[in-house]
């Protein structure tokens, strides 16, 4: 059995494995760059080493100083986690080549199915069910713009463009008419280039009413492989997960059995070791049949939404992982494997929906989680967002007899979410949930995106909410008998307000000048908290980022980097033509003209990193004609 561990990954998914690793007796080292000196996986780990500056390019992406970490500390492991290198076969093979032990997959297996173009040939020849469309061979002509145009003609709008060694949701672009494109695949082809740095891509048809079905498998070097039954992940936004659940509502025992079968073909037809997920989508337009699934692409990793699995089943993945990477054999046999009652899971990002899903950065003030069911987090209270990172806060998991008791503890966690000042999605995955159509296993890939304007909630509460509040009481940090005394806001000595509602006492944050417990003035900041959502008072101060377009400048909604410049000073613009692309948090952001005019400023340049609320481009209204 392994005896040291490095964890080649951060936030949740590294305290994840260090939890496991050390109900194991396995020391664990953590890595981290100049951003994550002080995060919570570092707190958590034996040990921890120092890999490079916060852009993950600059560390985590930096197989060789992850390897030296290894060897300078005595581990004999490595565990990759999720994204980053996760996927990547050479640092794998490296790995191995150093004489360590590689927490996954074997380099082999991950390169059969990286490409998905490969992978889809592969599984074809293994008899697993594969998604009509495009899978052209490597460079030249076959990948060329034209043809590619000319195929999803033939094809047939609207059409998904995927890049070969995607994953996570990048380089994915669906389109919807000829005219769309060009434009279309350009931007598919740089957040692939980006992500992955390989741009190529293939094409598949739009399954009507899709819906996104997982199958977890697990092999070892024993030449066994089993399955741990499906997942549920339809429920996206811009080709993310936001709530999984087990087992896929709708699923009936034969269907059931012809997924999971064909995912341990798919898994044996790459000599499969470790954990790994088969992703299906199913054409869900007459419910779930076995005639209208089909294999989409690997994962050869351990994937975020794996707790609802173990809730299941009982089964620690990690462990599995680690017990199959130390030689021994899968611990169970595919007939001691059962489903046992429901699972969800909630993503929690900090996103601020009411602005577009704009990422959120900056320190959590004020951090509390329900106490049920099961949190996986990366941060505590004090600790902070940062733009170089995917803003996940957590990762919420609730488990029921029934799928409508996990539904109903899992809202209960969603709702009781309090984070401040960093904006989050709660108040947007509460309304999901509770859903009349998602409540009644009515869901398919397209279901957040035809309610986005029923599920985003607004950014400020209505007067029947204010209403409710039960009363205001000041209380000073030198109040020693307060159970919010020690509440410091931007580190400094202030006064602070509690606000009672629905019984419960909640952080609220005024500026300086309030004295009166009954009135708020203008310009002072009131939070509530309800059902996940923090809401500022109306009068409350607000950033310049979400109107400052009205008089035609330009501004960051966050800090980031600037990936496109498309115009020049001079150039004439039409309302909505895109202007720039901004990139944070691997999302990247369109800014676009809010009226005809003329760009009369330009200071934003391609690569150029900026703040939130700097002003890149200015544009003049037409006069009128």
């Amino acid at each position: 059995m392994i005896t040291k561990l490095l964890i080649a990954n951060r936030g949740e998914i590294a305290c994840r494995i260090i939890r496991t690793a050390r109900e194991m007796g396995i020391a664990t080292v953590a890595v981290h760059s100049d951003a994550d000196a002080r995060a919570l996986h570092v707190r958590q780990a034996d040990e921890a080493v120092h890999i490079g500056p916060s852009p993950a390019a600059e560390s985590y992406l930096i197989g060789e100083r992850i390897i030296a970490a290894a060897q300078e500390t005595g581990a004999e492991a490595i565990h990759p986690g999720y994204g980053f290198l996760s996927e990547n076969a050479g640092f794998a093979r490296a790995v191995i080549d150093a004489g360590l032990i590689w927490v996954g997959p074997k380099p082999d297996s991950i390169e059969a199915m990286g490409l998905k173009d490969a992978a889809k040939k592969l599984m074809q020849a293994a008899g697993v069910p594969v998604t009509p469309g495009y899978t052209p061979e490597s460079g030249g002509e076959a990948q060329s713009a034209e043809r590619l145009k000319q195929e999803a003609d033939a094809i047939g709008y609207p059409v998904l463009i995927k890049a070969v060694a995607g994953g996570g949701g990048k380089g994915m672009r669906k389109v919807d008419a000829a005219a769309d494109f060009a434009a279309a695949l350009e931007s598919c082809r740089r957040e692939a280039k980006a992500s992955f740095s390989n741009d190529e891509v293939l094409l598949e048809k739009w399954i009507t009413s899709p819906r996104h079905i997982e199958v977890q498998v697990f092999g070892d070097s024993h030449g066994t492989v089993v399955h741990l039954f499906e997942r549920d992940c339809s429920l996206q936004r811009r080709h993310q997960k936001v709530i999984e659940e087990a087992p896929a509502p709708g699923m009936d025992e034969e269907t059931r059995s012809a997924i999971c079968a064909a995912a341990v073909r798919a898994a044996q037809a790459v000599n499969y070791e470790g954990a790994g997920t088969i992703e299906f989508i199913a054409d869900a337009s007459e419910g779930l049949r076995a005639d209208r699934i089909f294999f989409m692409e690997m994962n050869t990793r351990l994937q975020v939404e794996h707790p609802v699995t173990e809730e299941i089943t009982g089964v620690d993945l990690v462990e599995w992982q680690l017990r199959v990477a130390s030689g021994e054999p899968i611990p169970l046999a595919q007939d001691d494997l059962r489903i046992d009652g429901w699972a969800m899971e909630a993503r929690l990002y900090a996103e601020d929906p009411a602005k577009g899903f704009l990422p959120s950065t900056g320190t959590l003030d004020h951090l509390a989680f329900v106490d049920a069911g099961r949190t996986e987090t990366g941060v505590e209270q004090g600790d902070a967002i940062s733009p170089f990172y995917d803003p996940m806060v957590a990762k919420l998991v609730a488990w029921g007899e029934t799928r409508g008791e996990a539904i109903e503890l899992l809202d209960a966690m969603v709702s009781g979410v309090e984070i401040w000042p960093v904006r989050t999605n709660a108040g947007f995955l509460g309304r999901a949930l509770r859903d009349p159509d998602f409540v009644m296993e009515k869901l398919d890939t397209g279901f957040i995106p035809d309610r986005i304007d029923s599920l985003v909630p607004g950014d400020e509460a209505d007067e029947e909410l204010w209403r409710s509040a039960a009363a205001f009481r000041l209380h000073t940090e030198a109040d020693a008998d307060d159970p919010l005394a020690g509440f410091r806001l931007n580190a400094a000595p202030r006064t602070a307000l509690a606000l009672t509602h629905r019984g419960e006492t909640h952080v609220v944050e005024p500026e300086a000048g309030l004295t009166d417990a009954t009135g708020i003035a203008e310009g002072e900041r009131l939070v509530l908290f309800e059902d996940g959502t923090a809401y500022e008072f109306a009068t409350a101060v607000r950033g310049t980022g979400a109107t400052a377009a009205g008089d035609g400048a330009i501004v960051a909604p966050m800090p980031g980097k600037v990936i496109a410049v498309d115009v020049a000073e001079g150039d004439s613009v039409t309302a909505g033509q895109r202007l720039m692309v901004l990139e944070a948090m691997k999302m990247e952001h369109a800014l676009t003209a809010p009226f005809d005019g003329t760009v009369t400023e330009l200071t934003a340049s391609e690569g150029g990193q900026v703040q939130v609320d700097a002003v890149l481009a200015v544009v003049e209204p037409a006069e009128a004609g």
